[in-house]
């Protein structure tokens, strides 16, 4: 009796001790249980950022959209996101090259909605942002961070933070490389709604214009879209800074446009596109 009496509490001790283990690990199950239903109901953003892309991507039936989503995060991944130059993009453009249409190319400068409002209704002009480059990446933030192989879409540099952030540098990239293959008859909307519709500091004045070649480019036609109460018209003078950018023997002509005719042209499937301006 006595040795059962006082063998009593060292099984109570060992039953607890299992007790504890065996809630322990239940514990554990619970806690490994949860953390996986969390990652699994978020998506991490680089994943978000790459569905956006191979999706945008594949509405282009020759690209091979995986090889073009490496190249491209070699550009600024484990990068300090305010040192990636455009050059950085270099093998990306490589990796999709344009093909130019020749006397369609559209390019424009504080315009956008109007011109790509325009090019949607009608298949007249061919904007950078109807290119995969620039239809891929259109309204999208990323960049990369020192020691990481992530892509983020938050915490990144706005665009005039620093002059070498991955977003400004691939539209400067990009920018440069369509408008080398510009050729024939190149078309420019400029935003006759403001006082100076030309500015030199803008992607079409930095980067654009001066790429223009005479041996390609024949004429620029500049389209200067106005609303009722017109700031500007044909004779500006930035116009006259664009001209003298201009390379020399290629045809300068400036038509002044009101957004509405413009709107009312392009909804016309019957009007041609010579007869929106």
């Amino acid at each position: 009796m006595e040795r059962g009496v006082s063998s009593m509490p060292g099984k109570q001790r060992r039953r607890r001790c299992v007790v504890l283990v065996v809630v322990a690990v239940l514990l554990l199950i619970v806690i490994i249980a949860v953390a996986i239903g969390v990652s699994l109901q978020q998506t991490p953003e680089q994943e978000q950022f790459k569905d956006t892309f191979i999706t945008r991507c594949e509405r282009f039936k020759e690209a091979n959209c995986p090889e073009i989503w490496k190249v491209f995060q070699q550009a600024y991944v484990n990068q300090d996101h305010c040192k990636v130059p455009a050059e950085a993009y270099d093998a990306l453009v490589a990796a999709a090259p344009f093909t130019p249409p020749c006397n369609r190319m559209m390019f424009w400068s504080k315009t956008k909605d109007v011109v790509h409002d325009f090019t949607e209704k009608k298949d007249c002009f061919v904007t950078l942002e109807d290119t995969l480059l620039g239809e891929v990446l259109d309204g999208l933030t990323w960049c990369g961070k020192e020691g990481s192989d992530e892509t983020f879409t938050s915490g990144c540099p706005g665009w005039s933070e620093c002059v070498d952030n991955p977003v400004r540098s691939f539209w400067n990239r990009i920018s440069a490389a369509y408008a080398d293959v510009a050729c024939g008859e190149v078309t420019a909307m400029l935003n006759g709604s403001i006082p100076t519709p030309f500015h030199p500091d803008s992607i079409f004045g930095s980067v654009e214009l001066k790429r223009f070649n005479a041996t390609r480019v024949k004429t620029l036609n500049v389209v200067l879209v106005t609303q009722d109460n017109k700031v500007t018209n044909c004779t500006n003078a930035s116009l006259k800074d664009l001209q003298m950018e201009l390379d020399k023997g290629i045809k300068y002509n400036c038509k002044e446009a009101p957004q509405s005719q413009i709107n009312a042209c392009s909804s016309d499937p019957a009007a041609p596109c010579g007869s929106c301006w």
